[in-house]
Formats: C-alpha cells, sequence, structure tokens
C-alpha cells in the first residue's frame, strides 16, 4: 500500500531526513513516533505530495508521490498538525469547498458532507462559522475535509494536539472507529494514545529510522532483562535485603506503598522462589506480576540512551 525507500530530503544543507525506507500494508494503523526535529511532519508531508524528496521514492498503491501526485491525492486523506481551515466560513460551505478540491462529483457533494458530519459528529455545527468552534471542533471539522472525498489512507500529524483531555478522547475514540476503514498513519506525542490504536510502530530519530515494529517484537527485541512487581501487607524483615539477594535478582528497589520493584535476568522464573521468600518471612503477598516495557520506555531507549562509542 504504502512503500517508501532510500528516502533523503534537504533543507538548503541540513539534511531533514536521512535515507530512511518503510512499509505499510493496507488496512493498517500505524503510529509514527520521534522527538521533535526529528523528521516525522518531513516525511508525512512528503508522503502527502506536499513537499518534494530530495533523492528516493515514496510510492502509494504504486504511484509516485512526485511524478503520479494527482492520482495519489484522490487516495489519501491528510490532516497536518495545524489543521487548513478557513475561519471565516461556514462549516458546511467549508466541506463542500474541500469537497470540490478533492474532486468528489457534484452528485456526490452533499451526500459525502452528510456523511462526515455525522462521523465527526458535527451535526450540532454544520452553520456555524468555523473560527467560532472550540478547538475540540475545529480538530473535528479537520477530520472531516480530509475524509470528505472517503480515502483509502489518512494520513494524521498531531490530531490532539492542543486539545484539553475530553477532546482527546473524543477525537481518539474518533481515530478508533476511523481505524475499522482506512489504512492510518498516526503521528503523536502521546505515546498511551499511541500504544490504544496503533499495532505497529515506527520510531523516527535524527532523521533516520530507530526501530519499526510492533510494541510486542520491540520489547523482545530492546529487553535485556525482565521486571516485577512485589506487593506486600507486612513489608517487615529487609525485604530488599532478601530480594537482593536471590542469584537472578539485578536490583530490587522500593516502589509505590509497600510494593517492591524487582529487575532480574531474562527467564529466570523467580516468581516460585520470590513466593516461597514471602511466606517464610510472612509478608503477605498482595500481588505479584510481570511489569512489561512500556512504549514510553522503548521510545527513550532508542532516541535518548547515548550510543556507544565506535571501538
Amino acid at each position: 500500500m504504502i512503500e517508501v525507500e532510500n528516502l533523503t530530503r534537504y533543507y538548503g544543507s541540513r539534511r531533514a531526513i536521512n535515507n530512511i525506507s518503510f512499509q505499510i500494508e493496507k488496512g493498517e494503523v500505524v503510529g509514527f513516533l520521534g522527538p521533535n526535529g526529528a523528521g516525522k511532519s518531513t516525511t508525512m508531508n512528503i508522503i502527502s505530495c506536499i513537499l518534494p524528496a530530495s533523492s528516493g521514492s515514496a510510492k502509494i498503491k504504486g504511484f509516485d508521490t512526485f511524478e503520479q501526485s494527482l492520482e495519489i491525492r484522490r487516495i489519501i486523506g491528510y490532516l497536518p498538525e495545524t489543521p487548513p481551515l478557513y475561519p471565516d466560513m461556514i462549516v458546511r460551505d467549508y466541506l463542500k469547498f474541500a469537497a470540490g478540491v478533492r474532486g468528489v462529483e457534484a452528485r456526490n457533494i452533499s451526500p459525502s458532507i452528510d456523511r462526515v458530519i455525522e462521523k465527526c459528529s458535527l451535526k450540532d455545527v454544520g452553520h456555524r462559522i468555523i473560527g467560532r468552534l472550540s478547538k475540540g471542533y475545529q480538530q473535528r471539522v479537520g477530520l472531516a475535509q480530509a475524509m470528505v472525498h472517503n480515502p483509502e489512507i489518512l494520513i494524521l500529524d498531531e490530531p490532539t494536539i492542543g486539545l484539553d483531555p475530553i477532546q482527546i478522547i473524543e477525537i481518539r475514540k474518533l481515530i478508533q472507529e476511523l481505524a475499522a476503514e482506512h489504512t492510518i498513519i498516526l503521528s503523536s506525542h502521546i505515546l498511551p494514545e499511541i500504544t490504544q490504536i496503533c499495532k505497529r510502530v515506527i520510531i523516527i530519530n535524527e532523521g533516520e529510522i530507530a526501530a519499526v515494529d510492533s510494541l510486542e517484537g520491540l520489547t523482545a527485541t530492546l529487553r535485556k532483562s525482565e521486571r516485577l512487581s512485589l506487593t506486600v501487607r507486612n513489608p517487615e524483615g529487609n525485604v530488599l535485603e532478601k530480594l537482593n539477594g536471590l542469584d537472578q535478582v539485578v536490583s530490587a528497589v522500593t516502589g509505590e506503598e509497600n510494593q517492591f520493584l524487582i529487575e532480574c535476568i531474562l527467564r529466570s522464573n523467580l516468581q516460585d522462589e520470590i513466593a516461597r521468600l514471602a511466606l517464610e518471612n510472612n509478608w503477605g503477598i498482595v500481588e505479584l506480576k510481570p511489569v512489561s516495557m512500556t512504549l514510553e520506555d522503548i521510545f527513550l531507549k532508542l532516541t535518548l540512551e547515548e550510543k556507544e562509542p565506535a571501538a
């Protein structure tokens, strides 16, 4: 569906992205992550036919983004970080304009507008001026313009930026619903959002691809130890000292109230040993469970950890 190969883009002498490659299959929902300035928006702008690449190629359904941009614009919907809205226009008039620009046939414009107004919950504001709407409603109008021509692919760059918690939940729910019918590329700084919506992530750092995989795959690749969380009723009797005394424990530290976080060697299977220790010392186990790497852990590991010096 989407094929990016050896893509590079310069702004003058500054290289924004360097030789990046990835593929996205039909029906996938992929998170696109990276620190500010990593090259996310540049890549999305190239895929959306807004910017040309300096070298390399990006193809969507076999169409080249540089040579066949008109064909691609018919099958993608793009919501940039700042929605392309006209604040003085009425919502329905703006969507009619967007539909015309997108090449929707005249007889299909009205049904298309009705469809996206329904999907984006804009019925109550369809006849209001865009500039007088809340930030959340403006974001919905931005999504509606990206969907008005019923594209196969949606490219969403920071769709919840600047929204309050309630608005974020509303937009996130809408994107989850859209995921059932569209291939989606979603860029966001809100990592739990990516975790909830996306099946696979692409992490870019300093203009280069740092990782492309599912959350589970990245965890398996990066994890060099296992983590356990132990919560007890009676944290008496040198709990930390006894936990750190186990052969396969790398370290044990205190967590929240009566909780201990234990880092141990991979595949050590220490649960039975810890349970025995707790029974012998009358700690009273409330909970003993493995702790998975979060997307935040993975993101920080790939983007912030110092690179090992070359030998």
